[in-house]
C-alpha cells in the first residue's frame, strides 16, 4: 500500500519536525511561551503522584498503555494536513486491600499539523489543539457488602448506541473532531462519587458530581467546530457555572433484568455538558451551559437472530436557536427559545454468519413547543447503517452511513483495520460529509478527510 506508507512516513517526519522547528510567527511567541510553561507545569503535576501507600513491589500494581501515531489529510480545497499527532496513554492500577482498588490513567498528545499548516488555522485553534494533556481517570474503588463505591475521576456510561450519544447524558466529550474518534477516547471523565447496589437481577446507582466537566469544543476556524457558522477568529466567551456545591450534578439510575429484557430508567439533574449559543455580535459570541432535568430509559433484548435495543431521554431546560429579524434590512439575528424535547433511538444488532455484523438505527429529536423561526424542525430524525466484515483474524472492514430524513444531510465512513501483530493495529479510512448545508453533518462538508493510525499496546 504505497499511499499508506507515504502517509505513515509523513506522520513520523512531521512529528519530528514539530519537536525541533521554532514557532511559525513571531507574533505568537508570547502565547506559545506561556502555553509551554503551562503545559510543563501540568505535566509535572499530573505525573508527580508517587506510589500509592502499600503499593510496594509484588503488591499487584499493574501498568499498561499504548502509543499511537495518526495522520489525517483534509481533501476539499484548500487541501491540508488536519492531524499529524503523536499520542501516549498510560494507565496504572493496583489493590490496597481485599476490596479496595485504585486506577490512574493519563494521556498526552502533540499534533504537528497545527504548526505545519499555520496559514490555514487561526492562532487560537493552533494553541488549542497542538498539545493536550488530560487526566482521564483517577479513582478508588471500595466495597462493602452488596455496595460498591467509586470516588474520583471516572467514566459513567448510562447508554451506548452506534455513532451518537443519547442516554449517555453524564459523559462529557472532546468534540474537536466531532464524533469521529472511538467513543472510548472521545469521552471526558467526571469527578464524581458513585454508589452502586447489587441485588439479584437489579442494580441501583447514585451519582454526585460536585465539579462537572464539560464538552471540549475547540475554537472557531477548527475543522469540526461545534458552531460551524461562526467565522474564524470570532471571540467566543463560554460561561461555565461556578464551583459552588449548589451547581453540582446528581442523578439516580435503576436497572432490572426481567424475562431477558435488560431495562433501565434514570433521572439526572445537571448543567448541560454541551454549550448553548445564546448571543452573537460583530466578531463575538457567547455560550452558556443550561440547567437541565432529564428523565430517560434504555432497553435491550436478545431475540435470537438479532438484538433489539433502544434509548429515550426527556429533557427540560435546554434552549433551541431561532432566527429573528435584525434592524438591518434583510438581516437575521440569533435568538433562543426553551422547549421540552425528547431524544430517542431504536436499533438492532444483526449477526450474519461468523464474519458479518450489521447494525441499523432510527434516531430523532421531538420538540414540545416549536416555532417556524427555529433552526430545526419539530421532529428531526435520521437513520444509521453499519456493516462490519471480518477477514480472518487480522483484517476487518467497516462501513458506517448516517443520513437525516429531514434534509439531504449525510456522513459516510468506510475504514479498514489491520491487526498485523498481537500488540499492533493499523487503521485507515475516509470520512465524508455532505448535504444541503443547513444540517449538522453538511456543515462539515469542507472537512472530508482520509486518515491512517498506527497503535502499539504495551
Amino acid at each position: 500500500m504505497p499511499a499508506l506508507n507515504r502517509l505513515a512516513l509523513a506522520t513520523l517526519s512531521a512529528v519530528a519536525l514539530f519537536m525541533i522547528l521554532p514557532p511559525a510567527h513571531a507574533a505568537d511567541d508570547a502565547s506559545d511561551a506561556a502555553e509551554d510553561a503551562e503545559f510543563d507545569a501540568e505535566l509535572d503535576a499530573l505525573f508527580d503522584v508517587g506510589a500509592p501507600e502499600g503499593a510496594a513491589a509484588g503488591s499487584g500494581m499493574k501498568w499498561s498503555g499504548y502509543a499511537e501515531l495518526g495522520a489525517a489529510y483534509t481533501l476539499p480545497d484548500p487541501e491540508h494536513w488536519s492531524r499529524l499527532r503523536a499520542r501516549v496513554e498510560l494507565a496504572g492500577s493496583g489493590q490496597l486491600a481485599p476490596r479496595v482498588r485504585w486506577k490512574l490513567n493519563a494521556r498526552a498528545d502533540a499534533d504537528a499539523a497545527f504548526d505545519l499548516e499555520d496559514e490555514h488555522y487561526p492562532a487560537a485553534v493552533r494553541r488549542d489543539q497542538r498539545r493536550n494533556l488530560i487526566l482521564r481517570e483517577a479513582y478508588v474503588d471500595l466495597g462493602q457488602g452488596d455496595w460498591e463505591f467509586r470516588l474520583g475521576r471516572q467514566h459513567i456510561i448510562w447508554g451506548e448506541m452506534v455513532g451518537f450519544f443519547f442516554a449517555d447524558v453524564v459523559s462529557a466529550r472532546d468534540m474537536r473532531e466531532f464524533l469521529l474518534p472511538e467513543f472510548e477516547s472521545l469521552r471526558i471523565a467526571q469527578w464524581a462519587a458513585r454508589a452502586e447496589y447489587f441485588a439479584g437481577s437489579s442494580h441501583f446507582e447514585l451519582v454526585w458530581i460536585p465539579r462537572p466537566s464539560f464538552d471540549e469544543i475547540g475554537k472557531p476556524g477548527g475543522d469540526f467546530y461545534t458552531f460551524a457558522a461562526l467565522p474564524a477568529n470570532t471571540v467566543v466567551t463560554e460561561h461555565k457555572p461556578s464551583d459552588s456545591l449548589r451547581n453540582s450534578n446528581w442523578g439516580a439510575r435503576v436497572s432490572h433484568l426481567v424475562s431477558g429484557w435488560d431495562l433501565s430508567a434514570f433521572y439526572y439533574r445537571s448543567y448541560d455538558v454541551a454549550p448553548t449559543l445564546y448571543e452573537v455580535g460583530v466578531g463575538t459570541a457567547s455560550l452558556r451551559h443550561e440547567r437541565l432535568h432529564q428523565i430517560g430509559a434504555t432497553f435491550s433484548k436478545d431475540l435470537g437472530s438479532f438484538v433489539l435495543k433502544g434509548e429515550a431521554v426527556h429533557t427540560r431546560g435546554r434552549g433551541v436557536n431561532t432566527l429573528v429579524a435584525a434592524p438591518v434590512p434583510g438581516g437575521r439575528l440569533l435568538g433562543l427559545e426553551k422547549t421540552d424535547m425528547i431524544d430517542y433511538a431504536i436499533g438492532a444488532d444483526i449477526p450474519a454468519g461468523a464474519d458479518w455484523r450489521f447494525n441499523t438505527q432510527l434516531y430523532g429529536r421531538w420538540l414540545d413547543e416549536h416555532r417556524s423561526t427555529m433552526v430545526s424542525d419539530r421532529l428531526e430524525s435520521g437513520l444509521t447503517f453499519q456493516a462490519v466484515h471480518s477477514i480472518g483474524n487480522e483484517l476487518e472492514l467497516e462501513f458506517l452511513a448516517v443520513s437525516s430524513l429531514n434534509r439531504s444531510d449525510y456522513m459516510l465512513r468506510p475504514k479498514l483495520t489491520w491487526k498485523f501483530a498481537p500488540a499492533w493495529r493499523a487503521v485507515t479510512g475516509v470520512d465524508v460529509f455532505g448535504g444541503s448545508g443547513t444540517g449538522r453533518l453538511s456543515a462539515f462538508d469542507r472537512s472530508d478527510r482520509a486518515y491512517v493510525e498506527v497503535r502499539h499496546w504495551f
